[in-house]
Parts: structure tokens; sequence; C-alpha cells
């Protein structure tokens, strides 16, 4: 008999154990794969994509009226400048549509889908309608993917009060304003309707779109700063109506930390997936030992070496793992697809699954050498163990072990005494198992809170991105004093309070910098000052923490920002963070205007008290019409915004959960199935002297349910003591150094109360086939 013939008569003895196995590693590999598979591509999915459709490295969008010659002369003119272009298109400052299941603000660029065949991002349709008409619209993917559109659905935008209906005739990729959270959105429409509705908003609404594509679209970030330094947004002289600028750079990291944190999500649940196997695996291998130790004796004693015999048992569970892995692979090209249309509502861009060799091979190599050390190690035991010792069942020598529960003594009721004795004899498997339901707990903890942050109760997540959780925002016209009128809206009824809280471009060492502005930051709620504090005086500022360590900078250190030629040195009081907000800084007015004199703040936030946002905006619109730009309902924009991440942390917990049902019930079942068989003569014995099933069954659960609720209250605690410390490690990539995510206790009582119910039940269906034998083959079997 080879180690081969052993292998498969192992596994043919513990066919359920080895099906227990194979899923265990089957769920594992899957995970593993699509998580580096997210890993991996979303660092390239994005710069393939701008490579494919031809998109812009640099894209600005202006006022046509603060539009001249010398800005398209930089573009064309600049330094390692391949390809410039300059359009005319619409712009829609105050458009609002429907988006998901809310009403979403954004500014819309409408282009002319005649003129947008050539040049820098092309119009590539991914979907279209056979025949067209006037009235035809298209739209970015991602209004498929996240926004509950599909062809030929009537789509409306709103624009000063009026309502333009269009039928959406097709959807289209672009690798930038295609997504909710750029703050402008690009729409397509033919060149009749195209110029009626120009016609219709005159000059007011004529914008200008430039964009460039370099040599090396890493030096994109540089010209987008040389271009506000040069033309800022606002200075002494000037004071442009509109300014939105991107660039690859920033976009690319955008796309790779969205993609990332879900990556690295599926990733560590995947590693804590492998790791219960290998814990299994250990118990397979050490209870496989002391079930066969007579058997291995035998084997000894007629030739076979040790190593012959542990190859066996090593080639048992590597062919699982391999099967297993293979399987996975199988499905994960049918599972993957699942996670790219979460990966295109998030990017606008179609995923396109290819045949990803090497990652499959990697996925299947990492966990067979897991497994063959975890065995290895495990079976080590057989080479120390003389054949005449492994045929006595390996007693070398006479061991006594400390009753510590006497049945003459103890308190409790008989059943309950015995399982204080198995659980006491069987404290290794009994650590297993509170490992392995620990992991799963907190695994759990972490996606439900997770999910609450994302999905029901948002406040903390946004407060994560750097954005101001208001009710309405006023943008007013530039260049003029509105203090006036915010103090008059400020008395009405219904305001809580009212804050500044203006964004400017200025730039620092060549970098460009988001630059916030506000008259009081105490009267914000998101504080996003973690250490330090928020500019007092003119010459303070604080500094988002992931541009200080960029920098090299501490508190206590000066920095110079720059709008057009003015700059000022301010010194540094506090760090900052925010998600998406790497490079930015916070000023006060008076801190502004030694940048820009005549600086007048525009862009203020209004927190309501008992009254609707959109019934406060119709009172602002009627009461001040003409005063102001732009009106925002806060809630409904970052409704839609959130909702791309709503689909994906639905999808998160609801994975993770399902898992951990199943790893649940798979380890009780194999543990509990192998004590049965390991103690039928003694509970053949127990039967034969009056024990019903029923207690039997009862004492298995006394046994495996105080180590069920062991191991469920410490993952559960330390979900809630680690889940944000997790986070923050986490998201530390993207200038986040401390996570304060809402952990509601009720909800983790609940999932902990529902493991060891799940735990109970799945004990005693388990335990249940002891009924379906009798006492005389429990003991003669």
């Amino acid at each position: 008999m080879t180690s081969w013939s052993l292998a498969i008569a192992n596994i043919k003895k513990g066919k359920s154990a080895a099906f227990s196995l194979f899923l265990l590693i089957f769920i594992a590999a899957i995970l593993l794969n699509v998580g580096i598979t997210i890993i991996l591509k979303g660092t390239t999915f994005y710069g393939e994509k701008v490579k494919e459709l031809h998109g812009q490295h640099v894209s600005i969008v202006i006022n046509s009226s603060d539009y001249t010659s010398a800005k398209e002369i930089f573009f064309t003119q600049y330094d390692g400048v391949i390809e410039a272009k300059k359009e005319s298109i619409i712009l829609l400052r105050g458009s609002k549509f429907r988006f998901g299941e809310s009403e979403m603000s954004s500014v819309a660029a409408i282009h002319n889908a005649d003129d947008a065949n050539g040049g820098i991002a092309p119009l590539k349709l991914i979907e279209k309608i056979g025949v067209s008409s006037d009235k035809d619209i298209y739209l970015p993917y991602t209004f498929k993917q996240s926004g509950g559109y599909k062809l030929a659905d009537s789509f409306t935008i709103i624009e000063q009060n009026a309502q333009y209906k269009y039928r959406i005739a097709g959807f289209f990729e672009a690798t930038m304003q295609a997504t909710t959270d750029m703050g402008l959105m690009k729409f397509y429409i033919h060149g009749d309707e195209y110029n009626s509705l120009d016609d219709q908003f005159g000059t007011e609404a004529e914008g200008i779109h430039l964009s460039a594509i370099l040599q090396d679209d890493t030096l994109a970030p540089k010209l987008s700063a040389d271009y506000e330094k040069k033309f800022p947004l606002v200075n002494d002289k000037t004071a442009e109506s509109f300014l939105w600028s991107s660039d690859v750079e920033t976009v690319k990291n955008l796309f790779a930390l969205k993609t990332g944190f879900i990556a690295m999500i599926l990733v560590v649940f995947s590693i804590i997936i492998v790791c219960i196997s290998l814990i299994v695996i250990k118990f397979r291998v050490t209870n496989s030992i002391e079930d066969g130790i007579v058997n291995i004796g035998v084997l000894k004693a007629i030739g076979y070496t040790s190593k012959a015999i542990i190859n066996s048992i090593m080639l048992q569970f590597l062919m699982i793992t391999l099967v297993a892995g293979s399987a996975a692979v199988a499905v994960y090209y049918m599972v993957m697809p699942v996670f790219g249309k979460i990966i295109s509502s998030m990017s606008g861009l179609l995923w396109t699954q290819k045949l990803e060799f090497t990652i499959n091979a990697s996925s299947i190599v990492i966990v067979l050498l897991l497994v063959s050390v975890v065995t290895l190690f495990s079976s080590m035991r057989i080479k120390k163990m003389p054949p005449i010792a492994a045929l006595r069942g390996g007693i070398q020598t006479h061991s006594f072990k400390i009753n510590r529960f006497p049945l003459q003594s103890s308190k409790g009721g008989l059943s309950f005494v015995l399982a204080c004795k198995t659980l006491v004899a069987n404290s290794k498997y009994n650590i297993m198992i509170a490992l392995i339901l620990a992991a799963v707990t907190f695994a759990s903890v972490f996606s439900i809170v997770l999910h609450y942050n994302v999905v029901s109760d948002k406040t903390a997540f946004i407060h994560l991105t750097g954005s101001e959780s208001s009710d309405v925002m006023i943008q007013f016209k530039p260049s003029q004093d509105n203090s006036g009128f915010v103090n008059e809206i400020e008395k009405m009824d219904g305001v809580e309070k009212v804050a500044l809280l203006d964004i400017i471009m200025t730039t620092s060492e060549g970098h460009a910098v988001i630059t916030y502005v506000s008259d009081d930051y105490s009267k914000l709620n998101n504080q996003t000052v973690f250490e330090g504090r928020y500019p007092k005086h003119d010459n303070e500022l604080a500094i988002s923490w992931l541009m200080a360590s960029f920098l090299n900078k501490e508190i206590g250190d000066t920095i110079k920002l720059e709008v057009g030629s003015s700059s000022y040195s301010y010194l540094i009081t506090g760090f900052s963070q925010g998600i998406g907000n790497g490079k930015s800084v916070s000023l006060t007015v008076a801190g502004m205007k030694h940048l820009v004199p005549s600086y007048q703040g525009e862009l203020y936030h209004f927190y309501l008290d008992h009254i609707a946002s959109n019934t406060f905006i119709e009172i602002i619109k009627k009461k001040y019409s003409g005063q102001f730009e732009q009106v925002f309902n806060v809630g409904e924009t970052i409704q839609g915004q959130m909702s791309i991440y709503s689909t994906a942390m639905l999808a998160v917990m609801v994975l993770v959960l399902s898992i951990t049902t199943l790893v649940t019930v798979l380890i009780l079942y194999l543990v509990i199935k192998t004590m049965i068989i390991k103690r039928k003569k003694e509970f053949g014995i127990m039967k034969a002297i009056g024990y019903t099933t029923l207690q039997i069954m009862n004492q298995i659960m006394y046994s495996f349910v105080p180590i069920v609720i062991i191991g469920v209250s410490v993952g559960g605690i330390l979900g809630i003591k680690y889940t944000n410390s997790m986070l923050t490690l986490l998201l530390s990539g993207a200038g986040i150094h401390n996570v304060q995510f809402v952990i509601k206790g009720p909800l983790i009582i609940m999932l902990c109360i529902g493991l060891v119910i799940l735990s109970y039940i799945v004990s005693m269906i388990v335990a249940r086939r002891i009924k379906e034998i009798s006492a005389y083959e429990l003991i003669t079997e």
C-alpha cells in the first residue's frame, strides 16, 4: 500500500470531515482570489481605462466669460503635454436630478454629442438605443449601475425651477466627471437640442472645458497646480465665478481607495477563514493520529517508515486543498462579475473579466504551502513514537490526571457534572472552538459596524470623508458682502445656526492645496482636527495629516501658501483628517485675506431645526431670489453620493454573516460528530444503564454551549474595542488617523445571542444522531 492509497483510504474513512474542510478551504480560496484581484487590478484598472478611452490627464472647467486664449495656450505649450483640447459646453451649476432613491444636486456639464467622436475622451457608448430622437441624452454608466436607470427611461434635469426631460438613449464610460463624488457630472445631447438649450440659458451658462494628455501622467497634479497658481480662482483683481479641476492621479488614488477598502476587508476575512481551516487541519491530524494510533503501530511494525505515514497524511489534506482551490477558481469566475458591478458603480467604468492565471495559481499555492506546514508540524508526533507504544494505544507511561468533578461530591445534576468532566477532558478542542468563534464573531461585528455607519446612520462616515453634515448649503455671488443676507437668514424661524465654510484652491511648494475658510470652526458638526486645534488667528492654519507627513511638517512649523502672486507663511496649529482631502488646510477669514485682501465668503452652511430642507429652500428662493448662485439640499446630495457605498457595504455584510453562519455550523458539526464517534462505547453504556437520548444530547450541548458563549463574547468584545482601530489602520493611507464609527451595543448583543442560539440548535441536531443507533450498536460498532 502506497502513501497515495493510505491518503485515499483516510479520506474515505472521514468523508464528512473531509467535506467540511473542503468547504472551508473553498470559501477561503474564493475570498482570497477576489480580494487579491481587486487589490492588484484596482491599482492598474483605472490607468488601463484611461489609455483605452484616451482619457484626459488633466481637466479644467470654467465659465466662458472667464476664458482667455492664454489659458488654452498654457495647456498647449506646457512642458510634457502631447495633446490638448478645448470644448464648448453648457454649464448648469444648480442642476438636480434623481439618482437612486434621492434627488441629487450637482454641477452638470452638457456636451454636444455630435462633436464628441474624436480627440481627447471621445464619447464611448456601452449601450445605446437603435433609433435616435431629438430628446435623447447619454448618461455616465454609474447611472445604470447605481442610479436605477435603464435604456429608454425618462431622465429629468431641474435647473432654475424648470424641468428638462429627455429619453435615455445610451450609457457611456468616462474616466472623469462620471461619478457622483466628483462634484461635476457630464452628459451628452445631440446638436439641435444642444443649440436649443444653449439659447435658452444664454451666455451665463456657457462654459469651456480644457483638457490635456501628458507624456508622463504622474505630472498631472503639477500641471493642475501650476494652472491654479497662474490663473487663481480668486485674487485681489479678479473673481472667477466657477472653476472645476481634476487630474488623473487624484482620481486614480480615490478609485484605488474605494476599491482597496472593500478588497482589504475580503482579504482579511479570507485570512481569518484560512486560519480557521489550518486550525481544523491541526485538529483533524491530531484526532486521526489518536484514533488510528494502533493502525499506525501496525504500519510501522510491518515496515512503513514514519516518513511514508506522514506523507500519506500530508497528501490527504493537500488533495482536499487542491480540489477545493481548483473548485474555488472555477466559481471565482462566476462570482467576480458581481464584485465587478460594484467596482463599476463606484468608478463609472465597465469591469471586464479576464483570465487571471497568475492570481488563481498564487492563491492555490499560498493555501497549499500553509496546509503543508501545519500538517507537517502536527504529524511530527508519529516520527517520535515507537511501534510498541503505538500498538499500546500511545501509552508510554502511566498518566493520572486530577479529577476536577468527582461524581459523588460535585454539585448539580448528573448530566451537568458529566458535561463538566467532558468540558475539562476536551480542553484542546474547546480552545479551538472558542478561537474560531471569536474570529468569525469579530469579523461579523466589523461588517455590522461598517453597514450601520455607511447605510443606516451615515453621519460618522460622512464626517470621515471630510464633508460637513449641514442641512442646506447656499453659494452666494462672488465679490459681494453677504453678511447682511446671512444674518437675516440666520434669524429666520427653524434656523439653528449658520457657518461659513468656503473652499478655495491655493498652492504650496508646487502642490495644489484644498483650502477651507471659516469664520468659526466650532460651529461645524464635523470637527476634523484630531490633534492640536483649529486656527484662531490670522497667521495660523490646520493642515491635513497626510499633507503634513508628505511635507514632513509638525505642529509648530510654518508653511507658505500662494494664490497668484500673493503668498503668506502660516503657523501650523493642528492636524486634520478626511478621505479624499489629502492635501488640505484650514484658514480663518482674516488669514485668507493675507492672500486675497478683497476676499468675501461665498459658501455658507445652514443647520435647521423643525423645518424640512426643501421647505426652507423654497422660502429662500422666493425671498432672496437673485442674491445667490446656488442652493443645495445637502442631505439629498449626500444620499445620492453614498448610495454606491451602501450597496457595496450591504453586499460585504451579507457575505460575511453568511460565511460566519456556515463556518459555525461546519465547525460544530465536525467537532461534535468526532466526539460522538470517539465516545460511542461510553454513550452505548450510558444508554444501556438507562440514560435517555435527550439526556445524552443535553450533556453534549452543556459541554459545548459554554465554550460557544465564551468564544462569541470574546469576539464581540474585541469587535467593539478594536473595530475602529482596524478601520484606522486600513484607512491610514487615505489620510485617516482616527476613526470614530458608532458601535451600537444592542446590534452586537443580538448578533452574539443569535450565534449562541445557532450553536445550540446545531449541537442538538448533530447530537440527535445518537437516537438512531441502539445501545448494542454503539458498544460493538
